[in-house]
């Protein structure tokens, strides 16, 4: 079962689809989305708030992102772009929120509807935005999983151990 926030990310992801090919303002792509099956289920103040800022900052996301690919951004399929432009907006826009939750929940988009591989590609470029927008957090998730884990407790057996049977 898919979260509201899952759900809604979903939805701006479907919403900003429309809005490449259409050009459609936020407002008349969020009415578009209220008519989807399942809409009710997402979580709505979330949704209508990162549609909306995902289309008013495309051009300085856009900006930010294209230096991160390896090819020209009019070669992004839309949906790469889409979910590309989600994670750059929360990771730049939601600081309250982990920059690996905004990753993996773009890297989840682009399983369930990107190209074969896009997750890897929509994971590459994004964790270099959150390296350049949040370096201290990125640098603080780096350095906790380079800490050594206590050693595994070695077991002893009250009983000598057996021999070998020839």
């Amino acid at each position: 079962m898919r979260s509201p926030r899952r759900r809604a990310r979903e939805f701006v992801l479907q919403g900003l689809y429309q809005w490449q090919l259409t050009g459609a303002p936020a407002a008349e792509i969020n009415r578009n989305l209220s008519e989807l099956e399942g809409y009710g289920a997402a979580d709505g103040s979330f949704l209508k708030a990162e549609l909306a800022g995902v289309i008013g900052e495309a051009d300085g996301l856009r900006a930010r992102l294209e230096p991160l690919a390896d090819r020209k951004w009019v070669e992004v399929s839309p949906v790469e772009k889409a979910i590309l432009l989600i994670g750059a907006w929360e990771i730049e826009h939601v600081p309250d929120m982990p920059y690996r939750v905004s990753i993996n929940e773009a890297i989840e988009l682009a399983k369930r509807f990107g190209g074969t591989d896009g997750h890897k590609y929509v994971n590459g470029i994004l964790d270099r935005v959150a390296a350049a927008l949040r370096p201290d957090e990125v640098a603080a998730g780096r350095t906790a999983e380079r800490k050594p884990r206590p050693a595994a407790k070695v077991r002893t057996s009250a009983s000598p151990p057996k021999k070998a049977e020839a």
